[in-house]
């Protein structure tokens, strides 16, 4: 999604600080338990609805999953469970630790606990509702029970990505089947886990707390005994309260690179990024459903300036959906370098002129930089472009109940996972009205998406990609800008962990330097 989103039915705003010249917090240099920023706020709770990685990096933390990442890695090691054994490509044994107590008093772990959090993605909610991320445990049949600690989980096929993506992650988080039927719709603003961590404090648009499990009896104890979570949408901000000693890690943007390279007891960390931020086009929508007019808008857009001007040159340009170093990186995707001739050209044989769209983003500095050029870029081809700079609370509330319906242009900015299943799932028929914000709708590209997901063999699975993003490309409903760059300052003492896409931190096992 967002990414992941997506995935994202958003509950509560976070752009209030973004008002603040300098925001105070408490003293953050006690060396003690951190503190650290994060631009998005808490949006849904409930694994399977959850908007993207502020959720998704909680949701890990204080839930346990069968297997569970090991430390700044994708390969993974057994958590709640006890063992695991393949029996076929479609069936899995699972035994769980005995012992594993859910917060709140809501008991131990069982086998029908697992069943319950899995079948919720198979069948859909309490009302049948098909959650967010139900395509991250696609290949689920069923779960069956055969002991009190003890199951099966039998799959439709074979799958590459169901562990990766699925079982691992936070769509993977076993959830206690008394505390969700109890909890209703309030799963969304209450997490009940058995994991290292739990969420001890959670103030919509300020911050949250995470705090050590005293409960917790699995192998992952967390190395701090609280770590808060300040809610600071704009990075300059926060690098502001980071110089101040006031936070002890947090991202910052490219043009402050030489600023913190400079900054005592401070290790600066450069993660290439695998995400994508594109600009999508809403194939339904008005003049924006002729391909010409779309195809023209792609001529006239000048990434490289985009790339220059937004991101200070500190990133590289993204041509296709897939980051180089994934599985299924079109490595000979077209490079759309801008050319007004050719851009006018094709609105000339439209028979259209005198254009106007609204160009939809987050009221990020940054994102209103890329749409500043684009407005720019398009007035020269007679496309006037109304700005809508929108908050992040609302933005992503676009996600759902099809409230996207009448975008035009709009920047998205998604967060990537580690197979190529989980980027290509949000431009499916099944995802307009919910993160298929262009509407674009192939049946081709759908069938190809799951034939990756059964498909195991890798060389297989990078044709079926690649096809898929030359049937994006020939729809003219995207423009990829960039798959971003991840930086980070954090204080000298502290060692945080993330996965390798710099996104998914690990919480869990943040630890001192």
């Amino acid at each position: 999604m967002r990414m992941k989103i997506d995935r994202r039915t958003f509950l509560a705003g976070s752009s209030a600080l973004a008002l603040l010249p300098y925001a105070r917090f408490a003293f953050a240099a006690d060396r003690t338990n951190p503190v650290i920023a994060l631009d998005t706020d808490i949006g849904n709770l409930d694994p399977g609805n959850r908007v993207g990685t502020t959720e998704g990096n909680i949701i890990r933390a204080v839930c346990q999953t069968l297997v569970r990442f090991e430390p700044g890695k994708t390969s993974w090691t057994n958590d709640a469970a006890k063992d695991i054994k393949q029996i076929s490509d479609t069936e899995f044994e699972f035994e769980l630790n005995p012992g594993q107590m859910f917060t709140g008093g809501f008991g131990e772990m069982t086998a029908d606990d697992v069943k319950f959090t899995y079948d919720r993605y198979i069948n859909g909610d309490a009302n049948g509702k098909k959650l967010t991320y139900a395509d991250d445990l696609e290949a689920l049949k069923s779960v069956e029970v055969t002991g009190k600690y003890t199951g099966k989980l039998i799959l439709k096929h074979p799958s590459a990505a169901l562990w990766l993506i699925g079982i691992c992650d936070a769509s993977g988080a076993i959830l206690s089947k008394k505390a969700t039927q109890q909890l209703g719709d309030k799963i969304s603003t209450t997490l009940i886990g058995s994991g290292p961590m739990l969420l001890k404090e959670w103030r919509p648009k300020e911050q949250f707390v995470l705090a050590a499990n005293p409960d917790y009896k699995g192998p992952y104890k967390a190395h701090f005994e609280e770590i808060t979570g300040k809610i600071i949408p704009e990075h300059k901000t926060a690098f502001l309260s980071y110089q101040a000693k006031e936070l002890d890690f947090t991202a910052f943007d490219a043009d402050q690179l030489d600023t913190a390279k400079g900054l005592p007891d401070t290790k600066v960390i450069d993660i290439p990024g695998i995400d994508y931020t594109w600009i999508g086009i809403n194939v339904e929508k008005g003049d924006l459903a002729d391909l010409k007019v779309r195809q023209a808008i792609r001529w006239a857009v000048d990434v490289d300036a985009i790339i220059q001007g937004a991101y200070s040159g500190a990133t590289s340009r993204a041509k296709t959906l897939l980051a180089p170093g994934l599985l299924g990186n079109w490595a000979d995707a077209p490079l759309y370098n801008r050319d007004v001739a050719k851009a006018q050209q094709l609105l000339s044989e439209a028979g259209k002129s005198n254009l106007a769209f609204t160009f939809t983003c987050l009221n990020d500095a940054t994102s209103l930089a890329v749409a500043q050029i684009v407005q720019a870029n398009l007035a020269e081809i007679g496309i006037t472009i109304n700005i809508n700079a929108m908050d992040s609370g609302a933005y992503w509330a676009l996600g759902a109940d099809n409230a996207s319906k009448d975008l035009e242009l709009t920047l998205i900015p998604y967060t990537s996972k580690f197979d190529p299943s989980f980027q290509t799932q949000w431009f499916l028929a099944s995802q307009i009205g919910l993160w298929n914000w262009q509407r674009w709708n192939s049946p081709e590209f759908d069938k190809l998406h799951q034939d990756g997901l059964e498909t195991l063999d890798k060389a297989k699975r990078e044709e079926i990609y690649i096809k898929m993003q030359k049937l994006l490309d020939e729809s003219a409903s995207c423009i990829w800008i960039t798959h971003g760059r991840n930086f980070f300052v954090d204080a000298a003492w502290l060692k945080p962990v993330f996965l390798p896409n710099g996104k998914d931190w690990q919480f869990e096992f943040f630890d001192k330097a």
